[in-house]
């Protein structure tokens, strides 16, 4: 009888302790599933020229909506252009306008400008030139000047350094100061993912030459003078300065509530203000 007993209380406290794992990852299972309903996702991706803003801007809207979860990342802007046209995120971010194929393979693209930007052609700080003519500009990143001696500078190699295919700065880059002169860029240059892994080469390598965002100059390098001026943000507004771009943020088709939200905050006098406070220029 008590070896009965015994059996039966085991199988009892088995019985309880399964119920009770049961009723546990139940629970938890429907806390998950509560949590993730309360969670308003966003996923922004694009030109690392408006990836500063759009981190920045992004943690301002989380501190105060615990409940929303901004995901951004870079990838330049033919990237953040294809994958808002597919789907595969909410926003896009773009340096560039949007190139007549990417509208005919997404024709349902709306893009909203947030800032604007210029492109700074950029040295390592020792380097003795102070500024190039655009011809010279050009000639340089196409591979026809060699050696800075050619442009009153020391005897030493040019180490050109350029932006990947897709990227809107180069886009921009050579819009403006190859293409005029029906030049492409050398096959020689140094290709960098970013404006700044670009600005990071320039830095910590004295004879090369590279282009970057306005917003990403800093002591670090040196900016040069195009044709006599100086790249700021008074001389673009001014417009003397020859090199001008919009920034974008890129839905597919009319932006949804919470797309719309993110956008509307960039716009507003805290975004303008965190697009001015990362070197870039107000729409407002």
């Amino acid at each position: 009888m008590k070896s009965e007993s015994k059996t039966k209380s085991k199988k009892i406290t088995i019985g309880m302790q399964a119920s009770i794992v049961g009723i546990i990852v139940f629970a938890a299972l429907f806390a998950g599933c509560i949590g993730d309903n309360d969670v308003k996702t966003l996923t922004v991706a694009g030109s690392t020229t408006v990836l500063p803003v759009n981190q920045e801007c992004a943690r301002l809207m989380m501190d105060t909506n615990p409940g929303l979860k901004i995901s951004v990342s870079g990838g330049g802007s033919g990237h953040g252009i294809k994958a808002v046209g597919s789907g595969e995120i909410n926003i896009g971010a773009a340096s560039r306008d949007i190139k007549s194929k990417e509208m005919e393979a997404y024709p349902d693209l709306k893009a909203v400008g947030i800032g604007k930007d210029s492109v700074a052609i950029v040295v390592n700080p020792t380097n003795p030139i102070d500024g190039l003519t655009m011809d010279e500009a050009s000639k340089i990143f196409a591979g026809e000047i060699k050696n800075w001696k050619e442009v009153g500078g020391e005897d030493s190699k040019i180490r050109v350094i350029t932006r990947e295919d897709g990227s809107g700065t180069r886009e921009v880059f050579e819009k403006y100061v190859l293409k005029p002169s029906e030049r492409e860029i050398s096959g020689e240059a140094s290709v960098k993912p970013s404006n700044g892994e670009v600005r990071a080469t320039v830095h910590t390598d004295g004879t090369s030459i590279g282009y970057l965002s306005l917003g990403y100059v800093d002591p670090s390098i040196k900016a040069l003078k195009i044709d006599g001026v100086e790249a700021t943000v008074e001389n673009v507004l001014a417009g003397s300065y020859p090199i001008v771009r919009t920034l974008y943020l890129v839905t597919k088709g009319e932006p949804d509530k919470l797309e719309s939200e993110f956008i509307d905050f960039v716009l507003s006098d805290r975004g303008q203000s965190v697009v001015e406070d990362m070197g870039y220029i107000s729409v407002r």
